[in-house]
C-alpha cells in the first residue's frame, strides 16, 4: 500500500453524507458509477457563508441581469444560491458557463472546478475553455484533481465523459497514481467502457507509464472501433515505436477500420524521418484510395516525406496535383527545393506563391534562410536576411540559427557582434539554439574568450550541447588542459559526459598531431561503459588526415574495422582524402568501390572527395566522370575539379568549367578565384588571369585576399613580367607575406634574375629563417651563375642559422607496394636501377636530350655533374617503375620537393622513348607527362 499512498489526498473522505467522523477509505474503493446525480444534490455541501433558508425565488428573477450587479464573491454566491432554488432555470449551459466565470473572477477555484464537475453539460470545447479561463486567472490546473478527488470521496459519481476528461488530464499533468486509481476501480467495478474512455485510457498509460500498458489495454479490447485504432497508432508514433505503429497500421487495414487524416500524416512524418520511401509509397497508395489527397495536412505531410526520401520529383508531382495549396503547402514544396539545393527554383517557387495571393510568413523566409546556408551561399543568406526585413518581418530564433552559420563561413566576426546585441535586445537568448550558434560562432572565430563569456551567461540554459561547443572550442584550439578543466566543470555540475564531448577532445588531439593520445581516449569511453561509434574513430582518422598524417590515419581506420565500426560518408571521405595526400590510386579506388556498394555514391561530400582523390592521384579522366554523375552540383564540387586541372596547368580547362559553374547559376567564392587564378598562373594566361582577379571585387564582391594576390605576383613572374609583378606587389593593400616573397624568388630562378632574387630571398631569410627550400632556391642560382662563392656564403649562412636540407625522397607504387627512393640511402635493386637508367639515357639522347648541368649546385666538372644528375630520386622511381610495372600501365611517382629542370626534361624524354605515361607529383604542381609532352607546357 506504500505507492498507492499519494491517492490519500484526493480520497480522504467518508462516501456517507452523514457520517459524524470522516472515514478513510482505500484507494481501491471509491464509488464511480455510470449515473451522475442531481446538482442539487451535488453542491449541498459547498461550504457558503451564508443560510439559503430566508431566500426564496422572485418572479422577476432575470438571470442576465443580476449577473451584472455581481461585484464580489459574495454576491457570486448569493447569486448561485438563488440558482439553485431556480431549479428549472439550472440546466441553461450558458448560465451555469457564466457562474464559474464569475468564480473564476473572483479566485473562488474551488467552487468553480466543482460547478463544472456536477452541473455542466460537459464536452472537450467546454473542458478546454474552462481550464484556459482558469489558468489566465492564476488558477492552478492540478487543483481541477484535487476537487475531483474531493467529490468522489463525498460520494459524487460520475459518467465515463468526466472519467475520459480526467483521465487526459492526468496524462498532461504526468499524475500516474490517480490514473492509475481510476483504471483499477474502473475495473473493480466493471464500469462499462466507451471507446473515448478507452482511448483515455491508453493515452494515460503511454504518457505516464509505459507504452507496452497501453498497447495491452488496446489489445484487451474486445471491439476494436476507428477511434481506438488511431489512438494506439498516433502513441506509438509519439513514442517513436515506428515498426510497432506500422504493424498496427496493417492490422487496421485487415480490420476494415479507417485511418484519419491526421493519422495518415503522422505516419508520413514518421516515413520522412526513418527514411522509409517503400513504406511511404505504400501509404500513398491508401491515401489515394481513400480519397484522403484533398486534405491539406495529407497532401502536404506527402510532399515532406517525398522530399526527404530524396525523391524530389514526386515531391513536386504531389504539389502539382493538388487542387489547393494553402500556406503550409507553399512552405512544404520551398523547403524542399531549398534544402536540396535548388536554390534558383526556391525563388521561382517563391514568385509563383506571391502571384497567386498567397502571403509568405516568416517560416517561408528562413527555408530560403536555412537551404542557403546549408549549401554554402552564406553571402546569399545575408541578402535574404536583408530582404525579409524589408518587407517587415523580423528574424526569430531559427532566422538568427541560419544567419549565424552564414556568419561563421564567412569569417565576419564583427555582423556577428552585430547579430549578437540583436538577439540581446529582442530576447532571443531564452533560445538554447540561438545562444549555442552564439558560442559556436565565437568558438570558430578563436575568440575563446567572449566565448566564455557568453556560456557563463547561459546559466540555466547551459546544456550539454553547450558545454560540448566550449570544449570543442578549447580541443581544436589545442588548449587541452583547459578542455580538461571544462570537462571536470561540468561532471561537478552532475551533467555526464556523453560522446560528443569525448569525440571532441578525440577529434582536437588527432588534429593536433597527438594520435596516440587520441587513441587514448578511446580507450577511456570504453573504460567509462560507452561504446565508441563510428563517429569516435571518424574524428581519430579524420583529425590524422587533416594533420597530414596519412598513414598514422589509415592504421587507426584498420584498427576501426578490426573494431567492427561500420564507417559512414565522413569517414570515407576522410579515407578518400588520405588516399589523395598520398596518391594512392587503387586504394582510392577500393574505398570508391565500397561507396558504391554500400550507397554512398550518392552523397556529395563522398563525390567530392572522390574527385579530389582522382585529380590527386593523377587521374583526371576518373575525376572527370565522378563528377559527371553528380546530379546536385554544389559550389565545393565545382571548386575541387577546377582545382583539379588547375594543379595539372590546364589553363583553358579551367577557364572553361569556370564558365559552366557561372552557366549553373553557380556564384563563386574566394576559393573557386584561387583555383582560376591558380590554372591561369600555371598556363600562362596572363590576360585571362588580369580579367578574372579584377571581376573579383566588382563582380561578385569579394576582396581579394593574399592568397589571390600571390597567384597574381607567380603568373606575372612565370610570364616572365618581372617588374610588372615587383610593381603589383608595391601596389597591393596588403603587406607581402612570404607566399608573395616566394613567388617571385621562384620566377627569378626561371628566368635567371639575380638581382631580384636576392631582394626576394633576403626577405624570405627574415620570414622564413629555418625554410631550406629558399636556401636551396638560391644556390641553384647561385651555381647556374657559377658564383660559387655566393655558393658557400648561403651554405655557411644555413650552418650558423642551424638550417639543415630536409630529407629528399620519392616514391612509386607497384602492386599496392610503395618503394622509396631517398638521397643518400641505396635501393635494394639499385644495381637493376641504374643498369636501365643508363641505357635509358643513352636512347633519350639519341632523340636530343643533353642533361642540364646548371641544376648541380657542385662545384665539379660536367661529368662528374652528370652522375649526380642520374642519382636524383624522381629518376630512379621512374625508372624502377618502368622495370616493375606493365607496359600499359601509367607510372605515378610522388616527389616531396620541386622537380629540377632536367629531370622534368628527362621525364618528357622518358614517356616518348617507353611510349608511358608518367604522372609525377612534386612538391607544388602535378605533371602529366606523354609522347615527350608535359601538360604544364613547360610553365611552371
Amino acid at each position: 500500500m506504500d505507492r498507492v499512498a499519494p491517492f490519500q489526498r484526493y480520497f480522504t473522505l467518508s462516501q456517507s453524507q452523514n457520517s459524524i467522523k470522516p472515514k478513510k477509505v482505500s484507494p481501491a474503493s471509491v464509488a464511480l458509477g455510470p449515473a451522475l446525480i442531481s446538482p442539487a444534490t451535488q453542491l449541498s455541501d459547498l461550504s457558503l457563508s451564508y443560510s439559503w433558508s430566508h431566500l426564496s425565488p422572485s418572479p422577476a428573477f432575470h438571470f442576465s441581469d443580476d449577473l451584472k450587479e455581481v461585484n464580489s464573491l459574495e454576491s457570486v454566491k448569493v447569486l448561485h444560491a438563488r440558482l439553485l432554488k431556480m431549479s428549472n432555470s439550472w440546466s441553461s449551459d450558458s448560465m451555469t458557463k457564466s457562474l464559474i466565470s464569475s468564480y473564476v473572477k473572483f479566485n473562488d477555484f474551488r467552487a468553480a472546478t466543482m460547478i463544472f464537475f456536477v452541473g455542466f453539460a460537459r464536452n472537450y470545447v467546454f473542458w478546454s475553455s474552462f481550464l484556459d479561463e482558469l489558468q489566465s486567472c492564476g488558477g492552478q490546473t492540478r487543483r481541477v484533481l484535487e476537487v475531483f478527488g474531493e467529490l468522489c470521496g463525498k460520494g459524487v459519481v460520475f459518467d465515463s465523459k468526466v472519467l475520459t476528461l480526467v483521465l487526459k488530464m492526468c496524462a498532461s499533468l504526468m499524475d500516474p497514481w490517480l490514473g492509475l486509481q481510476i483504471h483499477a476501480d474502473l475495473v473493480k467495478k466493471g464500469f462499462d467502457l466507451d471507446v473515448h474512455l478507452k482511448c483515455a485510457l491508453m493515452n494515460f498509460y503511454g504518457r505516464c507509464w509505459e507504452l507496452e500498458s497501453a498497447n495491452q489495454v488496446f489489445n484487451e479490447m474486445v471491439e476494436k472501433k476507428e477511434l481506438a485504432w488511431n489512438e494506439v497508432i498516433m502513441l506509438n508514433l509519439r513514442n517513436e515505436r515506428w515498426e510497432k505503429a506500422m504493424e498496427l497500421f496493417r492490422g487496421m487495414q485487415f480490420s476494415c477500420a479507417k485511418a484519419y487524416a491526421s493519422t495518415v500524416a503522422k505516419l508520413l512524418h514518421c516515413c520522412s524521418k526513418v527514411g522509409a520511401l517503400e513504406e511511404g509509397k505504400q501509404i500513398h497508395g491508401y491515401v489515394l484510395k481513400f480519397a484522403l489527397e484533398s486534405d491539406l495536412l495529407v497532401s502536404n505531410s506527402l510532399i515532406n516525406m517525398y522530399s526527404r526520401n530524396n525523391r524530389l520529383e514526386l515531391a513536386r508531382r504531389v504539389f502539382g496535383l493538388m487542387q489547393d495549396h494553402n500556406l503550409s503547402s507553399w512552405n512544404s514544396i520551398i523547403s524542399a527545393y531549398a534544402t536540396h539545393g535548388y536554390l534558383n527554383d526556391a525563388w521561382n517557387l517563391l514568385k509563383e506563391m506571391e502571384s497567386s495571393d498567397v502571403k509568405h510568413d516568416i517560416i517561408t523566409w528562413n527555408c530560403l534562410l536555412s537551404g542557403h546556408a546549408l549549401h554554402g551561399s552564406h553571402k546569399a543568406v545575408l541578402k535574404i536576411l536583408r530582404r525579409m526585413q524589408v518587407v517587415g518581418f523580423r528574424p526569430n530564433s531559427s532566422s538568427i540559427t541560419s544567419v549565424l552559420q552564414a556568419v561563421i563561413e564567412l569569417g565576419i566576426l564583427k555582423f556577428g557582434r552585430e547579430i549578437h546585441g540583436y538577439v540581446t535586445r529582442n530576447e532571443l537568448d531564452f533560445d538554447a539554439y540561438v545562444v549555442t550558434s552564439l558560442l559556436d560562432m565565437y568558438v570558430k572565430h578563436n575568440d575563446i574568450g567572449k566565448a566564455k563569456a557568453v556560456f557563463s551567461c547561459m546559466k540555466n540554459k547551459r546544456n550539454i550541447v553547450a558545454w560540448n561547443t566550449l570544449i570543442s572550442g578549447y580541443s581544436f584550439k589545442g588548449l587541452f588542459d583547459d578542455a580538461r578543466k571544462l570537462m571536470n566543470e561540468l561532471e561537478e555540475e552532475g551533467i555526464t559526459p556523453d560522446l560528443v564531448t569525448w569525440n571532441s577532445l578525440i577529434s582536437g588531439y588527432s588534429m593536433w598531431g597527438k594520435g596516440d593520445e587520441a587513441l587514448g581516449l578511446i580507450h577511456q569511453v570504453k573504460s567509462s561503459g560507452m561504446s565508441p561509434n563510428v563517429v569516435s574513430w571518424t574524428a581519430l582518422v579524420s583529425g590524422s588526415s587533416q594533420n597530414g598524417s596519412y598513414r598514422k590515419s589509415l592504421e587507426f581506420f584498420s584498427q576501426m574495422q578490426r573494431e567492427g565500426i561500420r564507417p559512414n560518408s565522413v569517414t570515407l571521405s576522410s579515407l578518400l582524402r588520405n588516399c589523395g595526400g598520398l596518391s594512392l590510386l587503387q586504394k582510392g579506388k577500393e574505398i570508391h568501390s565500397f561507396s558504391i556498394k554500400n550507397g554512398f555514391i550518392e552523397d556529395v561530400f563522398v563525390a567530392t572527395a572522390l574527385i579530389d582523390m582522382y585529380c590527386k592521384s593523377g587521374n583526371l579522366k576518373a575525376a572527370y566522370e565522378v563528377f559527371e554523375r553528380i546530379e546536385n552540383k554544389t559550389l565545393a564540387t565545382w571548386n575541387c575539379l577546377i582545382m583539379g586541372f588547375a594543379i595539372y596547368g590546364l589553363g583553358k580547362e579551367v577557364v572553361s568549367l569556370f564558365e559552366q559553374m557561372l552557366g549553373a547559376d553557380i556564384i563563386p567564392d574566394a576559393i573557386t578565384f584561387t583555383a582560376v587564378l591558380s590554372g591561369c598562373k600555371n598556363s600562362g594566361l596572363v590576360n585571362e588571369g588580369w580579367k578574372y582577379f579584377d571581376s573579383m571585387s566588382s563582380v561578385y564582391g569579394i576582396i581579394p585576399t593574399i592568397e589571390h594576390y600571390s597567384c597574381m605576383v607567380d603568373l606575372l613572374g612565370r610570364a616572365g613580367y618581372l617588374d610588372e609583378a615587383w610593381d603589383f606587389m608595391q601596389s597591393m593593400p596588403l603587406k607581402p607575406d612570404a607566399t608573395i616573397w616566394g613567388a617571385l624568388l621562384g620566377s627569378c630562378r626561371i628566368h635567371n634574375n639575380i638581382q631580384l632574387a636576392e631582394i626576394a630571398s633576403k626577405k624570405l631569410f627574415e620570414l622564413e629563417p629555418y625554410n631550406s627550400a629558399n636556401y636551396v632556391l638560391m644556390l641553384n642560382l647561385y651555381a647556374m651563375f657559377d658564383r660559387w662563392g655566393d655558393v658557400e656564403r648561403i651554405k655557411d649562412l644555413m650552418s650558423d642559422i642551424g638550417v639543415k636540407n630536409g630529407q629528399v625522397w620519392s616514391w612509386v607504387e607497384i602492386d599496392q607496394i610503395i618503394h622509396v627512393f631517398c638521397a643518400g640511402e641505396n635501393h635494394p635493386d639499385e644495381g637493376e636501377i641504374y643498369y636501365e637508367l643508363y641505357h635509358l639515357v643513352s636512347e633519350m639522347k639519341k632523340l636530343g636530350y643533353k642533361p642540364d648541368v646548371k641544376c648541380v649546385y657542385q662545384n665539379i666538372d660536367d661529368s662528374e655533374k652528370e652522375k649526380v644528375l642520374l642519382s636524383h630520386t624522381e629518376k630512379l622511381a621512374i625508372t624502377y617503375g618502368l622495370i616493375k610495372s606493365r607496359s600499359i600501365t601509367p607510372i605515378r611517382v610522388i616527389k616531396n620537393s620541386r622537380i629540377c629542370p632536367d629531370c622534368h626534361t628527362a621525364a618528357k624524354y622518358m614517356s616518348l622513348v617507353k611510349n608511358r605515361e608518367i604522372f609525377l607529383r612534386d612538391g607544388s604542381r602535378f605533371h602529366h607527362f606523354s609522347e615527350g609532352k608535359c601538360s604544364c607546357n613547360d610553365c611552371w
